[in-house]
C-alpha cells in the first residue's frame, strides 16, 4: 500500500507555525510562516523524498 505524506507534512508544518494560504495550484498549496518569513510550497506527494525536501526548504529538521 502507498502512503500520502501529505497529511505528516501538513501536520509537521502546523506545529511550526506554518499556515495554510490562499495561492496554490492544482495539487499544490502554500504554507506560510509569518514569524520567520518562510513561504512553501506543499504537493499531495506519494513520495517520502519530496515531503522531506519540502520539510528541509521549511528550515525543519525533521524527517519523514
Amino acid at each position: 500500500m502507498v502512503e500520502d505524506y501529505y497529511r505528516a507534512i501538513t501536520e509537521i508544518l502546523s506545529r511550526y507555525g506554518f499556515e495554510k494560504v490562499a495561492g496554490g495550484k492544482g495539487s499544490h498549496e502554500k504554507w506560510r510562516n509569518s514569524i520567520i518569513g518562510r513561504t512553501v510550497i506543499v504537493p499531495r506527494s506519494r513520495r517520502r523524498h519530496t515531503a522531506n525536501a519540502v520539510l528541509k526548504q521549511a528550515g525543519i529538521d525533521h524527517k519523514v
